[in-house]
């Protein structure tokens, strides 16, 4: 049930993360400052809701099943979990904080795309790996 429920969070942060990379975080870079420092509290705030739960929840079962169960696909996914949060914030955090205290607005707009595609990366890889972690269960 915990490797179901970790398999959930990771997918649904896979498709959250592809949602921004594509949708919102461009969207940022077109939009004008004025609209952009306006909107930029209001989705801050309620992508947190979404998304820390759904990451803690990602990192305690991965942590939790790779000290119970460990196997190379899941100390990968520790170790990419680990770096997306390093990612989230020590990079994505602070240019928000920048985009939200009115400075370097369209630079740290522009910057979110770019970083985060490593964070895109990361978590298709361990969607990825879960599928291969299934079919190799589901065939032995």
């Amino acid at each position: 049930m915990t490797s179901y429920i970790k398999e959930l969070s990771d997918f649904g942060l896979f498709v959250l993360i592809w949602i921004v990379q594509l949708i919102v975080y461009p969207s940022f870079t077109m939009m004008e400052k004025s609209n952009l420092l306006a909107w930029h509290p209001k989705y801050t705030q309620m992508i947190t809701i979404i998304v820390m739960p759904l990451m803690l929840v990602q990192i305690i079962l991965t942590l939790y099943l790779t000290y119970s169960n460990s196997n190379w696909i899941l100390i990968t996914q520790s170790v990419l979990v680990v770096m997306l949060w390093a990612s989230t914030f020590f990079q994505a955090v602070p240019l928000h904080n920048l985009i939200e205290s009115n400075q370097e607005v369209a630079e740290s707009a522009k910057k979110l795309v770019q970083v985060n595609w490593n964070r895109t990366a990361m978590w298709t890889i361990i969607v990825l790996l879960n599928l291969v972690q299934r079919f190799t269960t589901f065939n032995n």
